[in-house]
């Protein structure tokens, strides 16, 4: 049975890779790249090259940043009394485009799952508790997903920043149970800000 050229096949597999894309779109996005003019896929390839070279993560919150420290803790308008901790950088996009919320992000870069072989030491946990302990906010918000993990994690974090003598709160509800941010819209997410209560 015919096949595709080994570097469409390799093209392919290498889509498949990607969250989202099954087997089928693979192949058709691969088919549309071929088909298309070969400006096309230059300027893709080089938009990944551009965006992997020059984005990183922000030394002081960890999220996606041309610069550092990243617009958001560079802001002089932004709350510094007011750190929102999320598991990942996207959630920090997910967070701001909910428009209500002002103050300042921590990015932990996962969250704890012991059968993964994540615990709180492979985690921003302790740039966190220094962040905490030089800045002094009134206030951490613990915005992190509903599922069994993201609770450990958010229990994890209530009892060794609670004794520091900060404010410690969680978003409120909204978020559907055993999902993360990713799957909630915009007006979610901010209710649930809106509606944290203490941890």
């Amino acid at each position: 049975m015919a096949d595709f050229p080994l570097p469409v096949r390799n093209l392919i597999a290498q889509l498949k890779k990607l969250p989202g894309i099954g087997p089928r779109s693979a192949e058709r996005v691969a088919l549309f790249i071929m088909q298309s003019e070969p400006k096309l896929a230059a300027e893709l390839a080089d938009a990944v090259r551009a965006a992997r070279g020059t984005i990183k993560n922000c030394s002081r919150c960890g999220n996606y940043t041309a610069i550092d420290p990243c617009e958001i803790c560079a802001s002089p308008r932004r709350d510094k009394g007011l750190i929102c901790v999320v598991e990942r950088p996207a959630d920090v996009l997910l967070v701001e485009k909910s428009g209500r919320f002002g103050g300042v992000y921590h990015a932990l870069m996962g969250k704890i799952a012991p059968l993964d072989g994540i615990g709180p030491e492979q985690l921003r946990i302790s740039d966190l508790l220094k962040r905490v302990e030089s800045e002094k906010p009134r206030e951490v918000v613990i915005a992190l997903g509903s599922d069994a993990q993201s609770e450990a994690t958010a229990h994890h974090l209530v009892s060794i920043l609670k004794p520091l003598g900060v404010a410690v709160t969680r978003i409120a509800s909204g978020i559907a149970v055993g999902t993360g941010l990713e799957y909630a819209d915009e007006l979610t997410i901010g209710r649930a800000i809106e509606g944290r209560r203490p941890a």
